[in-house]
C-alpha cells in the first residue's frame, strides 16, 4: 500500500529539523520560520504547515497535515504525543489535532470526495469507507434516514486491503462511473460496478487516511475534529451531532 506512513513522515521531519539547524544561524532567520521551511522542501505534498511556539517554554507546535508534533527549540529534538497540562487537567496537543485534521480534510475538496446530502443540511460527516466492508455497508443502507435527519455524508475512499486489492479497483471504478454515486450504491450491495479507469483521488483519500490514523472503517470525522470508530445508527448518529458544541 502506497501511503504517507506516520513512521516516514517523522522521519522526515527529523532530517528537515537537521537541515535547518545546520543550514542556518540564529542570526540568519527566526527559528519557527527555519522549521517550516525546511518542512515545505522536504515534504512537498503536505501544504498544511504551521510552526508556533507551544504553552510550554522551548517546546514548537509544528502542524504537518493532519498531524501535530513538537521540536525543541534548537530544532535538534522531535517529539510525537500529547502534552498535557497537569494543573488544568487539560490535553493541549487535542484541540491543535482535531483543528489540523479538518483543514487536512477541506484541504482535499468537495471535488475530490462522493457526497449523499439532504435537501437541508443541519449536520455534516465525513467518512472513510471501504466498498467491501459490512458495517460500511450497513451505514449507506440507512443513508436515506441519516438525509432525512439533516446529516449529509462525504465520503472518503479508504480500500483496507491496500492497492492492489479488489477493493481498491472497486473504489477506482465507482469513481469514474457515469454516475458515481448510484455506482457507490450498487457496489455496497454488493452488485457488479463496470470496471473503469480514470485520474482519482483514492490514494491522495487513502494516504490522508492513515495519516489520521485510520485503521478501520467506517470512520466518521464530526465536525469538532473528532474521530470517531465504527458505524453509528442515524438516531444516535443525530443525537450525538447535536450535543456538539456551537451546534
Amino acid at each position: 500500500m502506497t501511503m504517507v506512513r506516520p513512521v516516514v513522515l517523522l522521519g522526515a521531519l527529523l532530517l528537515a529539523m537537521l537541515s535547518a539547524s545546520a543550514g542556518a544561524s540564529d542570526a540568519d532567520t527566526d527559528k519557527s520560520e527555519r522549521v517550516l521551511q525546511s518542512l515545505s522542501l522536504l515534504l512537498p505534498d503536505l501544504q498544511l504547515y504551521s510552526v508556533t511556539q507551544s504553552p510550554v517554554p522551548g517546546l514548537y507546535e509544528v502542524v504537518v497535515g493532519p498531524q501535530v508534533i513538537y521540536v525543541t527549540e534548537d530544532a535538534r529534538y522531535v517529539l510525537r504525543g500529547d502534552v498535557i497540562d497537569l494543573e488544568q487537567r487539560k490535553n493541549i496537543t487535542l484541540p491543535s489535532l482535531n483543528k489540523a485534521k479538518l483543514q487536512a480534510v477541506e484541504k482535499v475538496g468537495e471535488d475530490n470526495m462522493l457526497i449523499f446530502a439532504p435537501e437541508n443540511t443541519r449536520y455534516t460527516v465525513t467518512v472513510f469507507t471501504d466498498i467491501d466492508c459490512g458495517f460500511c455497508r450497513k451505514l449507506h443502507k440507512e443513508m436515506d434516514e441519516y438525509n432525512k435527519r439533516g446529516i449529509r455524508v462525504r465520503y472518503l475512499l479508504f480500500p483496507r486491503a491496500g492497492v492492489e486489492s479488489p477493493s481498491f479497483s472497486k473504489a477506482v471504478s465507482v469513481w469514474c462511473a457515469k454516475d458515481p454515486k448510484e455506482a457507490m450504491t450498487q457496489a455496497k450491495l454488493g452488485k457488479v460496478v463496470e470496471e473503469m479507469k480514470c485520474d482519482n483521488p483514492v490514494r491522495r483519500h487513502m494516504a490522508l487516511g492513515e495519516a489520521m490514523g485510520v485503521t478501520g472503517t467506517p470512520a466518521l470525522l464530526l465536525a469538532n475534529g473528532e474521530m470517531i470508530p465504527g458505524y453509528i445508527p442515524p438516531d444516535k448518529m443525530e443525537r450525538l451531532l447535536s450535543e456538539l458544541p456551537g451546534e
